[in-house]
């Protein structure tokens, strides 16, 4: 591939963060504020869930400079373990990958219901908006790198302007009655569970919504100077831990969740 049709820092930096923030983003936290018990409990963990990710970037950075190759999660396991190590490894991850695909349509299915009926609509609704999704974005992904990095550059630029839209609910103190939320969904309070239960639970969709960036290292070759890997990586999630922490006091200040 000529260097010029190759990934800049800025893509790369933008990838990282189109591979966080997805739009579980805008559902994650109330379920998180659900279980967490405490606004005290509920802030730790998003700061946690940073921290976290940023020892993960730094980790997944001084692999993808070491290694930068196409591939690169089949690479690490295949040269340091066995192919078929690194086989099974990306096996697991093109299933996971698609079932994570399948959800984050259907959420955007809601939205979509939401924002033309003001309601969630029905199965074959969410279905056929979450099937059109797809093959839009598989078709867009025909065209090339080039084409798919434009692409999910302005989707990335248009969900950080939603994220600080949000933010700024904080500024004007706008209240939004809470509507859609799903009926028997966990609630816990501090004094049903420790404190330490409820970080613990409430810690894990925090993660997975920290979590995408170890995907960079897959682009390895396609990237002009291997030294960009992981200043894109760490550029990410800063960015993307900068957006998290007033996103979350923006929907309790907001939504009030």
């Amino acid at each position: 591939m000529a260097a010029k049709n190759k990934l800049n820092l800025f893509d790369l930096s933008l990838i990282v963060v189109s591979l966080v923030i997805g739009m579980g983003i805008f559902r994650n936290p109330a379920s998180v504020a659900a279980t967490s018990g405490t606004q005290s409990i509920f802030f730790l963990l998003w700061v946690a869930g940073g921290l976290i990710a940023l020892c993960g970037a730094l980790t997944y950075a001084e692999i993808g400079q070491r290694l930068p190759a196409m591939g690169g999660y089949y690479k690490v396991f295949a040269q340091c373990y066995h192919p078929s190590v690194g086989f099974s490894v990306n096996s697991i991850i093109l299933i996971s990958n698609a079932a994570s695909l399948a959800v984050v349509a259907l959420i955007g299915a809601d939205y979509v219901s939401d924002l033309l009926y003001g309601h969630p609509s029905g199965v074959l609704f969410n279905t056929g908006v979450a099937i059109a999704a797809v093959a839009i974005f598989f078709v867009v992904n025909l065209f090339g790198l080039k084409t798919s990095s434009r692409t999910q550059n302005l989707l990335i630029i248009i969900k950080v302007g939603l994220v600080v839209l949000l933010i700024a609910s904080m500024f004007k103190g706008l209240v939004i009655e809470p509507h859609g939320y799903e009926t028997g969904s966990p609630l816990y309070k501090l004094g049903e569970k420790n404190a330490f239960s409820l970080f613990v639970i409430s810690l894990i969709p925090v993660c997975f919504a920290y979590g995408g960036y170890q995907q960079t290292i897959n682009f390895g070759s396609e990237v002009k100077d291997h030294r960009t890997i992981p200043k894109g990586i760490i550029i990410g999630i800063i960015i993307v831990i900068s957006l998290y922490l007033p996103h979350q006091r923006g929907l309790y200040a907001g939504d009030r969740i």
